[in-house]
C-alpha cells in the first residue's frame, strides 16, 4: 500500500463503498504513503461523514497492525523453525501451544475505540481516569469476544494486549511503569466481571452429596435458620434470570457499538427489551454519563428519534422539516431579525449561490437558529455559533452553518458532545428531542421558543399560520408580528 498511486487509492476506496470521498482525495493528491500517514484531524478535514471517518480509519489501522503483527509472526516462525530439528517428541505439545500463542500475537488487534477516545489518543494526551476505564472496557469486551467468550485469559494474553496498546500509543507508557498499571486495571476489569455465583439450594444438595464440607455447614445453617427457604428461592428466581438477562442485552449492545457494521435490526430489539430499565433510570436522575455507557446507541441520531416516537408516537423528524419549511420565510422576514448577526451571514452567503436547494437550506438553517431571538430568549441557551458550549442543558454546538462543506452541529449535554447531526434540521429534531428522551426540566429562559415546537410537533397537522410575509418597517409591525407567533404558540399548546 506504501507505493500506491493516487488512482490505486482511489480504486481502494471504490472496492470499500467509499467511493464518495474519491474526488476530495484526488483533489488533495492523497497516495498510499499519504494514506496510512492520515490521523484523525486529518481524517476529519478530508471527509465529511463521521460513518466514512469511522470506517477509513479503521481500515487504515487494521492495515498497519496487521502488516506490524505479520512480520512479527513472521520473524517468530524463522526462529522457531531454526531450532525445530532439536525439538523430542517429549517437546512436541509446548511448541504446538507456542504455535498456537504466536498465532493469537499475530493476529491480535486493538478494537475500534469511540470517537472521543480517538480524539485524545490522536493529540498523544494521557486519558482521565474515566477515559480510562472506558479504554479498559472496550479491551475486556474485545478480548472477551476475541477468545470466544471466555473470562479467564492467561498472563501472557494480558500482556499481549497490553503490550499491543503500548506499541500503538507509547505515551500510555507513563514513567515506563503503563505496562503493569493496565494490565492491573485489565484484570482487575475481568475479575469485576466475572461475578460471584451464588451457591442456590440445587448447588447446596450437591456439595452435601459429595462431601463438600462448607456446603454441610452452610446446608445445615439454612435448614435450622430458614426452613422455608426453597421457596423463596424458587419465587426469587425468575427475576435473577430477568437481571441476567438484561446484562446480557446491554453487553451485546456496548460490544455492537464498537463495530463499524451494525445489526440495526438487533439493536431496535434490544433497545425494546431494555426500554423500561432504562425508563427507570432516566427517572430516578441516573448521572447522564451512566446512561449513556450502559446505553451508548442513544448517542446515534436514529435512536434518540426512535426513543422519542416510542415515548410520544410522534416522528418528530418529519415534523421539524415541516415547521422549518412553513415558517422560515416568515421568521426573516421579521423587522426583529434584520439586523441579527445570524441574518447578516446568512445575507453574505446568500449572493454566493444560486441552487434552489442550496438556498432553501441556508433560509431553514438561518430561521432554525433565529427561533429564540424573535420569542425574546435566551439563544446561548438553544445554540452555540462558532463558540464553545457554556450550559449544561441540551444545546446545539454550530460550526460554519452556511458553509455547505464545512457546517457542523452536534448536541451537547452537561457540556458533552452526545451526537452529532448532519443539517439544521435533525439538529432541530434532536434537541427537542433530548428534553423528552432525558427527562430533562426546560431552562425558563428558552421555555417559550420550546414551547412554540412541541405546540407544533405534537399536532395532528400543521395549518400555515397567517403571518404577513412583507417586511416590518417598524417596531409596531414587528411586535404585532410576535404577538402572532406567540398566540399561536399558546393555541395549540
Amino acid at each position: 500500500m506504501e507505493s500506491w498511486s493516487v488512482d490505486q487509492v482511489c480504486n481502494w476506496l471504490r472496492q470499500r463503498n467509499l467511493g464518495e470521498l474519491v474526488p476530495k482525495f484526488r483533489e488533495e493528491e492523497v497516495s498510499g504513503a499519504a494514506l496510512l500517514a492520515l490521523n484523525d484531524r486529518m481524517v476529519q478535514q478530508l471527509v465529511k461523514k463521521i460513518g466514512h471517518q469511522a470506517v477509513l480509519m479503521d481500515l487504515i489501522n487494521k492495515y498497519q497492525q496487521q502488516k506490524h503483527g505479520l512480520e512479527s509472526f513472521v520473524y517468530d516462525c524463522k526462529a522457531a523453525s531454526s531450532t525445530l530439528a532439536v525439538i523430542s517428541g517429549e517437546n512436541l505439545k509446548l511448541c504446538s501451544a507456542r504455535c498456537k500463542m504466536l498465532q493469537w500475537t499475530s493476529s491480535y488487534t486493538l478494537p475500534d475505540f469511540p470517537y472521543d477516545v480517538k480524539i485524545v489518543l490522536a493529540d498523544k494526551k494521557c486519558p482521565d481516569h474515566s477515559m480510562r476505564i472506558r479504554m479498559i472496557e472496550y479491551l475486556q469486551a474485545d478480548m472477551t469476544k476475541y477468545l470466544a467468550g471466555s473470562l479467564y485469559p492467561n498472563s501472557q494474553q494480558y500482556n499481549i494486549v497490553v503490550g499491543v496498546l503500548l506499541q500503538a500509543y507509547p505515551f500510555l507508557d507513563e514513567d515506563g511503569n503503563g505496562f503493569l498499571v493496565w494490565k492491573r486495571a485489565l484484570k482487575d476489569r475481568f475479575k469485576y466481571v466475572r461475578r460471584a455465583i451464588e451457591d442456590d439450594e440445587q448447588v447446596l444438595r450437591n456439595k452435601c452429596k459429595f462431601g463438600h464440607r462448607r456446603g454441610q455447614s452452610r446446608k445445615s445453617l439454612s435448614a435450622e435458620n430458614k426452613p422455608y427457604n426453597v421457596k423463596v428461592q424458587k419465587e426469587e428466581e425468575p427475576a435473577h434470570l430477568e437481571g441476567d438477562a438484561m446484562y446480557v442485552h446491554i453487553n451485546w449492545m456496548k460490544q455492537e457499538y464498537m463495530k463499524t457494521q451494525r445489526n440495526w435490526k438487533e439493536v431496535n430489539n434490544k433497545m425494546n427489551t431494555t426500554i423500561q430499565i432504562r425508563r427507570k433510570m432516566i427517572c430516578d436522575k441516573a448521572p447522564l454519563k451512566d446512561i449513556l455507557r450502559l446505553f451508548p446507541f442513544l448517542k446515534c441520531p436514529y435512536q434518540l428519534f426512535r426513543e422519542f416516537q416510542l415515548l410520544t408516537h410522534t416522528d418528530i423528524c418529519k415534523k421539524t422539516v415541516e415547521i422549518l419549511e412553513i415558517y422560515s420565510e416568515s421568521i426573516l422576514s421579521l423587522y426583529l431579525v434584520k439586523n441579527n448577526p445570524i441574518n447578516i451571514m446568512l445575507q453574505e452567503n446568500l449572493e454566493q449561490h444560486t441552487e434552489e436547494d442550496i438556498l432553501k437550506y441556508m433560509k431553514m438553517t438561518a430561521a432554525c437558529l433565529l427561533l429564540p431571538d424573535v420569542f425574546g430568549d435566551d439563544s446561548s441557551l438553544f445554540a452555540a455559533v462558532n463558540d464553545e458550549v457554556k450550559v449544561v442543558t441540551p444545546v446545539l454546538e454550530v460550526k460554519n452553518p452556511f458553509s455547505v462543506d464545512s457546517c457542523e452541529f452536534a448536541l451537547y449535554i452537561e457540556k458533552q458532545e452526545v451526537a452529532q447531526l448532519h443539517d439544521c434540521t435533525t439538529a432541530l429534531a434532536a434537541l427537542v428531542a433530548a428534553f423528552h428522551v432525558f427527562n430533562i426540566p426546560c431552562p425558563n429562559r428558552i421555555q417559550r421558543t420550546l414551547n412554540f415546537l412541541e405546540s407544533l410537533i405534537f399536532m395532528m397537522s400543521i395549518p400555515p399560520p397567517s403571518l404577513p410575509t412583507s417586511h416590518q418597517c417598524d417596531l409596531e409591525g414587528a411586535q404585532r408580528v410576535l404577538e402572532i407567533l406567540r398566540n399561536f404558540s399558546q393555541r395549540t399548546a
